[in-house]
């Protein structure tokens, strides 16, 4: 199997894990009245302030002369709605990706991409808190295995955070461009090979789901040759699974922790999708052992960047937060309804289109920011065409998902009352 598409496997079985987590968490909040309710309380008032229009400067806090955050509005506070709402639909009804979309998303609809990754982490916070009951999720955890690893990605969170902020105070477009750029090549290779598994699937031939191919790896290569260094301290691990254990250095989970804590601060994502690979595929923990860190790592991870590197800073729309995570617990609950009605397929489909779209949006920014630069010597119209073809086909594309999920759910009323 190619390298790329092992990758792939990899980051959509960590996605959809991800996925299953963020759909337990949203379930959790609706389902307590009091948690509703006070998120309903902190979103009324904000809407209300919108609606009148009190935020009438453009110099916000972070701002930076011409490339100061955006202007705060009641339609930068909807389309953060839209935003965790096109975000949920697709966690829900494709069981992984939602997230890769939010900081894009936001960025496509006018915040400073640093302002994005902020806010995106804040919002991941929120739900953690709100919604995750620790002590019934966290199954066979290693305390040593996730203490040596959250060590590692809280120390990771401050580079990741130190970079995205250096970038920043030099100049606001060179972070736009940076920001811009990982997103294009992450999107591009998830959204092409997701392209190329829902051809095969239209063709009849069978794809290996992520689940499957993470039930089926068993111990790699990579993760025996980490597991035979013995650099103390040592970790031993899945007791319950392994006569005697596995074991391995706790630098070793501690660097881990490291990489994931600096994608998480400068991706603006929690983490969770790189977490599930490397302890699966890289290290050789079980898949029980894993979903428990998992979710220790998200709360903690997005906690300290979101807070210590970002809304210290004044880095974070806390009023955006609120309303993607308005708009992704309504988005989640409908989306995972509608996978019950809707073919697989269908679905594999527009998973590879809204990330494909994902990937021009953010790559169509590019050549506009390299000419205001000066590294590229292309026409301001040509440029500003290019971009405003990445915005159109972004949103259009999101747009005609959104329509797809809710009318299909709509139709389908009766009979998932009637499962239900």
């Amino acid at each position: 199997m190619s390298f790329g598409k092992t990758m792939y496997q990899m980051l959509i079985s960590s996605a959809r894990a991800y996925a299953q987590w963020d759909l337990e968490v949203s379930t959790s909040i609706l389902k307590n009245r009091k948690k509703l309710l006070f998120l309903l309380a902190l979103a009324v008032p904000i809407l209300v302030v919108c609606c009148a229009e009190a935020y009438d400067a453009h110099e916000m806090l972070g701002g930076k002369a011409a490339y100061s955050p955006a202007f705060y509005t009641t339609t930068i506070f909807l389309a953060s709605i839209a935003v965790g709402l096109a975000a949920g639909l697709i966690t829900g009804c494709i069981g992984a990706g939602g997230g890769f979309i939010i900081t894009p998303a936001l960025m496509a609809a006018g915040v400073k991409g640093i302002l994005a990754v902020g806010t995106d982490l804040f919002h991941i916070f929120a739900k953690a808190i709100m919604g995750t009951t620790i002590h019934k999720k966290l199954g066979n955890v290693s305390v040593k295995l996730a203490l040596a690893f959250l060590i590692g990605s809280i120390a990771g969170t401050f580079i990741g955070g130190f970079i995205n902020k250096g970038l920043y105070d030099y100049s606001p477009l060179v972070s736009d461009i940076f920001i811009s750029t990982i997103y294009a090549f992450l999107l591009g290779f998830l959204g092409f090979y997701a392209l190329f598994d829902f051809l095969k699937a239209t063709r009849g031939q069978k794809v290996q789901s992520a689940k499957e191919a993470a039930a089926n790896a068993g111990m790699t290569n990579l993760s025996l040759k980490l597991q035979n260094l013995n650099i103390p301290p040592m970790i031993t691990f899945d007791e319950d699974l392994v006569p005697g254990g596995r074991r391995l250095s706790g630098w070793i989970v501690a660097c881990g922790g490291v990489f994931v804590g600096m994608l998480a601060a400068i991706m603006g994502v929690g983490g969770g999708f790189v977490t599930f690979p490397m302890f699966v595929y890289v290290f050789g923990v079980s898949s029980m052992t894993t979903v428990g860190t998992d979710i220790l790592q998200i709360i903690f991870t997005a906690g300290f960047a979101a807070v210590g590197q970002y809304a210290i800073y004044g880095y974070v729309f806390y009023t955006l937060a609120i309303g993607m995570l308005l708009g992704s617990l309504l988005g989640i609950q409908v989306g995972a309804l509608t996978t019950k009605v809707v073919k697989g397929v269908h679905i594999r489909g527009f998973y590879a289109m809204s990330i494909i779209a994902g990937f021009i949006n953010r790559a169509s920014v590019l050549p506009k920011k390299l000419t205001e630069m000066e590294v590229l010597d292309w026409s301001p119209a040509l440029v500003n065409i290019i971009e405003k073809v990445g915005n159109v086909v972004f949103w259009a594309v999101v747009a005609f998902f959104g329509f797809w999920v809710f009318s299909k759910f709509v139709m389908n009323i009766g009979k998932l009352r009637g499962e239900a």
